[in-house]
């Protein structure tokens, strides 16, 4: 399961945490603007905008967890089981399959505007990767500065909402999480007022009261309704080092801790990165389940002209700076 979200405060930024229960291997990857970018049925991208994301790269193929482009236009793609529905190739149509779904939208749109106008002749086929590697159940969200949308490919077609909470879980469909915020409209971040009785001498007695009845299980759907909340009224200053810090506190306040989700034998689901990337100077922070210290990397730092593929391994195991 995982959690993506949007922050802006002088630059935009956009991340998400990847929950799981192992890992596939994957990298901080920068897709230069000459590596082609081959697709299963639609034309092949042999100039492009430059990407950076986290990937695991099979056979030179970059599979992205999640990306943003050198024009700040971002994607991330979350487990979605049950409710993905991908359809036969379609006569007439852009056909894309999900693996290829980011880098087909980040090599050729600068905005949602552009994004918007591609998804309405694209059809999300269902072509497996390999036989050994089948296609996973997702939807995704797509941001720029400017807003967010949530794209679901389900039974009845493909799906476009809009996202005013720039936040995404897994199910749900966005719809029903939408509604469910509903449920939450009297959560504040002030402290509440005796709505209970007039005949009773009620008073908070903590600070945080306002909240309470804010979720904190780990669900897909009770981890939007907390990472909505906090996302929506986080504050910061426009620093890079105090935009980054809240970006990942937000994703903190939804992370998963192993021994909390079991999913058999000595299987845990944990929050295997978080990542931040700010949108606008195309530099990807991450942290790791085992290594809580912000590591970056500037896609600007490498050759985007270029025509191969740079890959970062994520740096694992803690980093302890020792003061005495």
């Amino acid at each position: 399961m995982c959690t993506a979200a949007t922050y802006k405060t002088k630059d935009h930024y956009f991340g998400r945490n990847l929950d799981y229960e192992f890992s596939y291997g994957e990298r901080v990857t920068i897709v230069p603007r000459k590596f082609p970018l081959h697709f299963r049925k639609v034309s092949s991208l042999e100039q492009h905008y430059a990407i950076i994301g986290m990937a695991t790269v099979i056979d030179g193929c970059p599979l992205f967890f999640d990306g943003t482009n050198e024009k700040g236009l971002s994607m991330a793609g979350l487990n979605f089981p049950g409710n993905a529905d991908y359809k036969p190739e379609t006569e007439g149509k852009d056909n894309v399959t999900p693996f290829e779904f980011i880098p087909w939208i980040l090599g050729q749109c600068e905005n949602l505007t552009q994004t918007r106008a591609l998804l309405e002749r694209m059809n999300m086929v269902k072509i497996n990767f390999s036989d050994a590697l089948p296609l996973q159940p997702l939807h995704w969200m797509i941001s720029d500065r400017e807003g967010s949308i949530t794209v679901e490919c389900v039974r009845d077609g493909l799906k476009v909402y809009d996202n005013p909470v720039g936040v995404l879980t897994n199910n749900p469909t966005f719809d029903m999480h939408m509604m469910n915020l509903n449920n939450y409209m009297a959560l504040s971040t002030e402290q509440p007022e005796n709505c209970f009785s007039r005949a009773l001498n009620l008073a908070p007695y903590s600070r945080g009261m306002g909240a309470m009845g804010l979720p904190g299980d780990l669900s897909s759907a009770s981890r939007f309704v907390k990472a909505a909340f906090t996302r929506m009224n986080s504050l910061s200053g426009d620093s890079e080092s105090e935009s980054i810090s809240q970006f990942f506190h937000i994703l903190g306040s939804v992370a998963q801790q192993r021994g909390l989700v079991h999913m058999g034998g000595d299987k845990y689901e944990i929050t295997l990165y978080s990542s931040c990337c700010n949108t606008d100077r195309g530099i990807y922070y991450y942290t790791t389940y085992e290594n809580s210290q912000i590591t970056g990397v500037d896609m600007h730092r490498v050759d985007l002209d270029g025509s191969g593929i740079t890959t970062y391994p994520l740096v694992q195991g803690q980093q302890i700076r020792m003061q005495n």
